[in-house]
């Protein structure tokens, strides 16, 4: 077991470190976590949602049990068979005991769909904020490869203004994909590792 929590602290580093070197993919981690935040939201405001359809036809059978009893008890009444009217007012007491405590519920689960909405809306505008966050650091990643490094001494700049191409200069298009791949499989093999 000591073993297993070494390695795992020890993934917990690299992975940290990498994360640190690449704001970028930590931002776009946040940003996958949020989407798997907004998608449960979403889930849940579906179930919900059914959990409160089926309330509501609850309250409506219910309603109209109570009416069907309410017109049985008026009938009873009316030829004097009074215990008939006892069990019928009995019975639509339960009826209306049932009434309320469905519509309590309908009124709980209501009250968990708009906090479930409203968690879904938050959880939307952040992942919006992390898109721009996201934009804006690879913007500036291929800002930083484009611009030519600064440099001090002239033996440098001679060097650099060789008509050769270097490994300074900034990436083709190519390389900059291969690179992105690379980073994102090495990432997602380090998150794999970790959830083991």
């Amino acid at each position: 077991m000591g073993l297993f929590e070494d390695l795992s602290r020890f993934l917990e580093t690299r992975l940290d470190e990498f994360l640190r070197a690449n704001p970028q993919l930590e931002l776009m981690a946040l940003e996958d976590q949020l989407r798997g935040q907004e998608e449960d939201a979403i889930n849940l405001l579906g179930d919900l949602k059914r959990r409160e359809k089926q309330l509501e036809d609850g309250i409506l059978s219910t309603a109209q049990d109570i009416q069907r009893w309410h017109a049985r008890i008026e009938k009873a009444r009316a030829s004097n068979r009074l215990e008939l009217v006892q069990a019928a007012e009995e019975r639509e007491a339960a009826l209306l005991r049932q009434g309320n405590h469905l519509w309590g519920q309908m009124k709980g689960v209501k009250e968990r769909a708009e906090q479930a909405r409203e968690l879904q809306r938050r959880i939307h505008d952040r992942r919006r904020e992390l898109k721009t966050k996201i934009a804006q650091a690879q913007a500036e990643q291929a800002a930083q490869r484009t611009t030519p490094q600064s440099s001090t001494s002239s033996w440098e700049t001679g060097w650099n203004q060789s008509p050769y191409k270097t490994f300074t200069q900034p990436l083709d298009p190519l390389e900059e994909t291969f690179q992105r791949w690379e980073t994102q499989e090495e990432l997602d093999n380090l998150k794999r590792q970790m959830g083991k």
